[in-house]
Order: structure tokens, then C-alpha cells, then sequence
């Protein structure tokens, strides 16, 4: 229960940190042609020239890497103040969901079962609950 709980905290946050980085590249959006290095499920690397003529490789790569090919060109979207903040342009926060929630149902998929199954049935769930809300709903006593 503890591990699904976390896991459910960890993904809430990666998805809070990818909505800030969006909002960030949002504030300061730079637009370019970028050059896809290498290709993976979880990272992609690319490179791209800003305005400025810098040429930028982003070692964390590019936020939302989902069906790309190496040598393929794409548009990026970058924050202007930090190149290396960069995003595969028209995506945003609202990809991770899906992931995200997918991630949490198979943890809760797995906990729920194995609950039951060391003798933690749902009934006891539930009064363990309504134990626990009795006593913060209780009033208190002024001393």
C-alpha cells in the first residue's frame, strides 16, 4: 500500500514538474527546426541552432520524445532564457496524462490484490477508516 501510494505521489509530480516546464517554455517561447540524434521511448536527443547561431544539444533531451526517428526533422519549441529546455513542438503537458494515470492503475492493480491476499480485506480498509474519522470529527473539550 505504502509502495503504491508513493508511486502515486511520484507520478502526480512528474506531471506537476512537466505542466511547470510547459508554463516555463510558454513565458519565453523560442521556435526551430531541430534534427532528431537518437530515438527511445523514454529519451530522444536532438540538436538545433537558435537565432543567436548557437547550436544546442540538450543533454536531458527533448520533453515528450513519443514515435520519433533518429535523422528525422521535427520543430521544437525552447525557452528563449534556457535553450536546453525544449519540448517537440504541439505537444505539451496533456501527452504524460494518459502514461501517467496508466502507471498508477497498475500500481493500485498490483497493491489491491496482494491487500487482500496477506488479509487486509476491504471491510477492514473501511473500518479502519471510519475509526480514523470518527476521532478527527470528534469536538474537543476546552481545558
Amino acid at each position: 500500500m505504502i509502495t503504491a501510494c508513493a508511486v502515486s505521489v511520484l507520478a502526480l509530480l512528474l506531471l506537476a514538474a512537466a505542466w511547470r516546464d510547459d508554463q516555463l517554455i510558454n513565458a519565453d517561447k523560442g521556435v526551430t527546426s531541430a534534427e532528431v540524434l537518437s530515438a527511445g521511448r523514454l529519451r530522444s536527443a536532438v540538436i538545433y541552432v537558435t537565432p543567436d547561431g548557437v547550436t544546442h544539444n540538450p543533454k536531458v533531451g527533448v520533453l515528450y520524445p513519443t514515435k520519433l526517428t533518429a535523422g528525422e526533422r521535427i520543430n521544437v519549441e525552447y525557452r528563449r532564457s534556457d535553450p536546453d529546455l525544449v519540448r517537440v513542438a504541439g505537444r505539451d503537458v496533456r501527452v504524460a496524462i494518459i502514461p501517467m494515470l496508466s502507471v498508477v492503475a497498475v500500481a493500485w492493480l498490483i497493491a489491491l490484490p496482494l491487500l487482500w491476499l496477506l488479509g487486509s480485506p476491504p471491510t477492514r480498509w473501511l473500518a479502519s477508516f471510519n475509526a480514523a474519522r470518527s476521532r478527527w470529527s470528534r469536538p474537543r473539550r476546552e481545558s
